[in-house]
């Protein structure tokens, strides 16, 4: 085979692009620290790498979801924060307005009080977050939530919702989607009223000084068995002696005797202010048990009558209008004053109720807060992993590059001078 001066001349010229081709991936390599430059250098990492880099964009988007869900609940958290300390001090003036019973001025200024924070409540209730979407609007993010006059509500009304039951949910993992939100009609309407299983209530028509209180129950499940929940605590006074019957308003039957009428006053029981009168009748047929007691206070006349029945949902500002209603209707004579009593304490149950149910939401949220923040930790570790992968799969090993650098241009060079030397071999040159 014939060797020609061309062939030498390619032959020389394509080592040395060959060389300065690899020096100057070595380059690259080291001005980018990345070990693979194109898919072609390791085909198997640069699969892996790619797996690992979309699962790490997972969990960006997850971390950006979270932080998300952490404000929308963090805003949630702050105004139920906001109407816990108003709802405080709605307690603390309703104990003070039992005191002002029979002070017109005292109790103007109670009731002016709470107007001022039934409108700070009515605006905790139509917050808006950053975004400017209603926080307990439900789905019905662009709608105000609540409406209504306070006027109707101190007539007996109720408050008006015109949002919507949902609650917004955001996916903050694989296979958890957290709800960032509640809705107002849970969290400030569907409050049970009096104690929670029963209220109590004072009759119109009573002429005695007696007050019920909100009573209790001690024994849920005897309240929910027993057939007779609505009850009237009826009194009478025989000879200056008061005594009282358990009466089920269904039938007009006595519960204590279970007779088919009203227990004859020797079977009554007797009256003492203040001691818990027990909704319960022991040795009867049909057995009779609420589960619970109620205390009367004051001097009940002959005829008066106080009620029992089951609880029902109230809003907080019901709550609130009724007492702000109680204190602005006025009233001096006994039995007025006694209604007033009643009604008072009928607020104040109210607003313990709904004080329980604001703190039991806010517990929620602080929760879902706790939970969001695990997340977030643990998402960060596996951030951490991820890169800590990819850098093992792409990044570069600079001293085993700066070697192969050093060692490319060492080749290069002595391509260059072997071609340089071969480039001379002429029969020209002997001449």
């Amino acid at each position: 085979m014939r060797v020609s001066s061309g062939m030498i001349f390619d032959s020389g010229a394509a080592g040395i692009s060959r060389q300065t081709s690899a020096l100057l991936k070595v380059q690259q390599q080291l001005a980018s620290g990345r070990r693979l430059l194109t898919p072609s250098d390791d085909p198997v990492a640069a699969a892996r790498a790619l797996e690992v880099s979309h699962a790490n964009d997972v969990v960006s988007q997850f971390a950006s979801n979270q932080a998300a869900a952490n404000a929308a609940l963090g805003t949630q958290d702050v105004q139920l924060g906001h109407a816990e300390d108003l709802l405080q001090r709605v307690n603390e003036l309703a104990i003070q307005a039992g005191g002002v019973a029979g002070s017109p001025a005292g109790r103007k200024a109670v009731a002016t009080e709470l107007r001022g924070i039934y409108d700070q409540l009515l605006g905790v209730a139509n917050t808006k977050d950053a975004a400017g979407n209603y926080v307990f609007g439900g789905y019905m993010s662009n709608t105000t939530p609540f409406g209504g006059s306070i006027d109707s509500l101190i007539a007996g009304g109720e408050i008006v919702y015109q949002g919507d039951e949902g609650q917004r949910t955001l996916q903050v993992s694989n296979s958890r989607q957290i709800a960032i939100s509640d809705p107002g009609i849970d969290v400030f309407r569907r409050i049970p009223n009096g104690n929670g299983y029963f209220t109590t209530g004072y009759t119109i028509g009573n002429t005695g000084t007696g007050a019920i209180a909100a009573g209790s129950v001690s024994d849920p499940a005897a309240w929910r068995s027993s057939a007779a929940q609505n009850v009237d605590i009826r009194f009478t006074d025989t000879a200056g002696v008061i005594t009282y019957d358990l009466v089920d308003t269904a039938t007009g039957n006595s519960l204590l005797t279970g007779g088919a009428a009203p227990a004859p006053v020797g079977n009554q029981r007797s009256y003492q202010n203040g001691q818990p009168i027990v909704l319960k009748a022991q040795g009867v047929e049909p057995a009779f048990d609420l589960g619970g007691s109620v205390a009367v206070t004051g001097s009940p006349a002959g005829g008066d009558s106080f009620s029992i029945a089951p609880a029902q949902t109230q809003s907080v500002f019901a709550t609130v209008a009724r007492m702000i209603g109680a204190l602005e209707s006025g009233g001096t004579t006994p039995a007025e004053l006694t209604k007033y009593s009643s009604d008072i304490r009928a607020g104040l149950s109210g607003t313990a109720q709904a004080l329980t149910a604001i703190v039991g939401y806010r517990a929620e949220v602080g929760t879902r807060m706790n939970e969001i923040e695990a997340l977030q930790n643990l998402g960060g570790d596996l951030s951490l992993q991820y890169q800590q992968t990819l850098s093992e799969l792409q990044d570069l090993d600079y001293a085993t590059a700066v070697s192969e650098l050093t060692r490319r241009q060492g080749e290069l060079q002595a391509a260059q001078q072997s071609f340089l030397r071969i480039s001379q071999l002429s029969l020209f040159s002997l001449l």
